[in-house]
């Protein structure tokens, strides 16, 4: 289905049921519901977790206030703590005025429940329910979003607060800390801008391409620009354990806490072979990043984005010691470029069973689009041929990013081990998304362990919405 017409069509598909009382995908995907005589079954039992889509204001600073729609009334939603290995059912009302659906990011569950309608996951209609039932895995940091198209409607899809934290619990020890904290990012009040002119200047993509793009009147961490709301209180001598993710429509993000680092723990969830200690972490859409924090510096301190235009959107957080007062203060880290591989091995990654080629490009504008459209070898969604892999091999997708722009890549369903970024070659770093930068070329491989309909895109809302998606099918 074309994710810029979805609005118009998603809304009949399972709306009787769904309107009724509340159906397992799991049933559905069981062929409970296969005939037309058939009445589909219905699980009765209680939910572990209900989330309702609605309509939500959400005050962001004195005097600005945001409409948008999100879970239960709350920008980030309410965090899902699961225990991995322990089937769980999770209801979800929407009564907000479109169709939408919600992806599951990052666990290896079924394409049903998985959460996009690609590859076959129900539309949720207006005034309709539905109830997700799978399996949790694998533990660690994964988050639950809205996973509908926008197109030129920046009021839909991940433009809006739908979004929260999904913690599934493992065996997995990150060692003490005092604090756990979670901080998920966002930005608001969407418009159409020249790339160009403006983004250079107030994005961290730094887009180099003369194309369209989105830019944003507002940023926050959590519900509340820099300065606004409760600062984070601590105490000398603590240790924080820091859940960051980028929960933004489009917007790559780094941030700095001055007189800090960051020992990054995790990535995407999945502990780093070589946890390292840095005064920057680039967190691109999608992200996620878990960092051990030694407060070791008293003060009143600034959270926030590197790029001051971007902290005076909002995109930060005070960070306030016990006993100190005054302002906030912010120092500009000395520059560093992110660099995946200093949290990897730098031992080669086993040889795959199949090596695949893609390459990114920007088609430009077509008919009477404001947005490019995007190309994976030539082909844009949903035109482009499927990725067909077999159960057990082990597939590396050479990715090649011809266009000026950033792409953090997401393969629903599995994870992937990045083996290689330019000329390094590294293993060990496992992940479910991957940032390319402009004109670099990334492979990553993942085994093919989890049958069924896979969506693999660009994680920017933007880029997916215009043709910037693949599917991989399980053949054989």
């Amino acid at each position: 289905m074309d994710r810029r017409t979805f609005v118009a069509s998603a809304g009949a598909l399972l709306a009787e049921p769904l309107l009724r009382p509340m159906i397992s995908a799991q049933a559905i995907a069981s062929g409970a519901a296969a005939t037309h005589h058939d009445k589909p079954r219905v699980d009765r039992s209680p939910a572990d977790y209900t989330l309702k889509i609605e309509p939500c204001k959400l005050e962001i600073s004195p005097g600005v206030t945001i409409e948008t729609v999100a879970y239960n009334g709350q920008v980030p939603g309410p965090i899902l703590r699961l225990h991995e290995g322990k089937p769980v059912k999770i209801d979800v009302l929407n009564a907000s005025a479109n169709p939408d659906i919600v992806h599951w990011h990052g666990l290896a569950i079924d394409s049903l429940n998985d959460g996009a309608m690609e590859e076959g996951s129900p539309m949720i209609p207006a005034g309709g329910r539905l109830r997700y039932s799978f399996t949790p895995r694998p533990a660690g940091t994964r988050w639950y979003h809205t996973h509908a198209g926008a197109g030129a409607n920046l009021s839909l899809g991940t433009y809006t607060g739908q979004f929260g934290f999904l913690m599934v619990e493992g065996r997995e020890n990150p060692g003490h800390f005092d604090q756990e904290i979670f901080l998920a990012i966002h930005h608001w009040a969407p418009s159409f801008v020249p790339m160009a002119e403006i983004m250079q200047a107030e994005s961290a993509n730094a887009p180099a391409t003369s194309g369209s793009d989105v830019g944003y009147q507002y940023a926050t961490i959590n519900q509340h620009r820099l300065g606004a709301g409760e600062p984070l209180r601590v105490k000398r001598g603590q240790r924080l354990l820091m859940h960051f993710l980028n929960a933004s429509a489009t917007e790559n993000v780094v941030l700095a806490l001055p007189g800090h680092t960051f020992k990054v723990m995790a990535m995407d969830g999945n502990p780093v072979p070589n946890p390292a200690a840095v005064e920057v972490l680039s967190i691109a859409v999608g992200e996620r990043i878990d960092a051990m924090v030694e407060m070791n510096s008293p003060g009143v301190w600034v959270l926030g984005s590197t790029l001051e235009k971007s902290r005076a959107k909002g995109l930060g957080v005070v960070v306030e010691y016990a006993g100190q007062t005054g302002a906030p203060v912010w120092r500009d880290p000395v520059h560093a470029d992110w660099d995946y591989t200093l949290f990897a091995s730098n031992a080669a990654a086993p040889a795959p069973d199949e090596t695949i080629n893609l390459t990114f490009a920007d088609e430009g504008t077509k008919g009477d689009s404001k947005f490019d459209t995007w190309s994976i070898n030539g082909k844009s969604w949903p035109d482009v041929e499927p990725i067909r892999v077999k159960q057990g091999k082990r597939y590396r997708l050479v990715m090649a990013n011809s266009s000026g722009d950033q792409h953090p890549m997401h393969l629903h369903r599995h994870s992937f081990e990045v083996v290689q970024i330019g000329d390094k070659k590294l293993s060990g770093l496992k992940k479910d998304v991957v940032n390319i930068m402009p004109l670099d070329t990334v492979a990553v491989d993942f085994v093919a362990d989890n049958p069924g309909d896979s969506l693999f895109h660009c994680h920017m809302q933007l880029h997916m919405d215009y043709g910037f998606m693949q599917m991989v099918k399980y053949v054989g």
